[in-house]
């Protein structure tokens, strides 16, 4: 039996990101996300302007005048999240944590798949990949993933991005759209990405949390890392410690930027407490660019 405050939230979720599929996202997704290809629909008579190479010319030879080919897109995809479901995911400082975040956006993504009749499919990973479950259609499963995201509960408290994309590959055959939506704290990826990238489209969500970036001036804190539980004690009223603290965290994401570059895979960068609906248009606006 599933309580009644997770269903409460799981519908919450469904009503807020469903309007927004219908109203703005919707068309975006199936122009950027296209299909596998075009496959052979039916045969016509030829009109003034058709592309001569797609007359068919045995049905031409037996009609005694010209007939073209028609073709429709292929348009089933299958759509992965790859969602980190470690510690740090249990963070927030401002109206929610991470992981319920990354809920509502993939809620946005799954909506729109299913919308334009595309398999979802989702797997945690910690340490390493802990639970799957296999793309289907509809919108029963979509509330599913939806739920998981939101109260899985990891047996593991550390990340390995790597197993999750290592896992991907091997198990993947056919080309699909992958989700990796994680804060991104780990090493040792960067081979297993520009592997994956080079079959599938991966997308990267990099979810954030304003406390992650810019540590208030409260004085003397403690800081724990919620995966290795190693703690410290900083003083937050010094200039100079916020400051380091902050190179920090942007010479990592330099890094990573760089790393995306190379391996050929957009980032989609996320914060808990602002909108996520301009940085997803902003992604979406840059991949019609892309592909034109």
């Amino acid at each position: 039996m599933i309580p009644q405050e997770i269903l409460r939230k799981v519908h919450h979720i469904e009503i807020v990101t469903r309007s927004l599929v219908e109203d703005v996202f919707s068309g975006e997704y199936h122009s950027i996300f296209k299909g596998l290809g075009m496959e052979f629909s039916e045969v016509r008579e030829y009109q003034q302007g058709d592309d001569i190479r797609s007359i068919d010319w045995n049905v031409t030879a037996r009609m005694g005048h010209p007939y073209v080919k028609k073709y429709v897109e292929e348009r089933e995809l299958t759509v992965v999240f790859l969602v980190d479901a470690s510690a740090s995911g249990q963070f927030g400082s401002v109206d929610r944590l991470k992981n319920e975040f990354a809920a509502e956006i993939c809620a946005v993504m799954a909506f729109s798949a299913i919308k334009n009749n595309d398999r979802v499919g989702l797997a945690f990973i910690t340490d390493e990949v802990e639970k799957v479950l296999v793309p289907k259609k509809g919108r029963k499963h979509v509330l599913r993933v939806i739920r998981e995201i939101l109260f899985y509960r990891a047996l593991k408290r550390g990340t390995s991005l790597r197993a999750g994309l290592e896992y991907l590959f091997r198990v993947l055959k056919r080309r699909s759209v992958i989700f990796v939506v994680s804060d991104f704290l780990d090493q040792g990826y960067e081979q297993a990405l520009r592997i994956l990238a080079r079959r599938h489209d991966v997308i990267l969500m990099r979810i954030g949390d304003p406390r992650e970036t810019e540590i208030p001036p409260v004085g003397m804190i403690h800081l724990e890392d919620a995966e290795t539980g190693e703690r410290e004690i900083i003083d937050s009223s010094s200039v100079q410690v916020r400051a380091a603290f902050r190179n920090l965290v942007l010479e990592r994401r330099s890094r990573q930027d760089a790393l995306f570059k190379s391996a050929g895979v957009d980032c989609i960068d996320l914060t808990v407490g602002n909108s996520y609906i301009e940085p997803l248009m902003g992604f979406f606006r840059m991949r019609e660019r892309k592909f034109r």
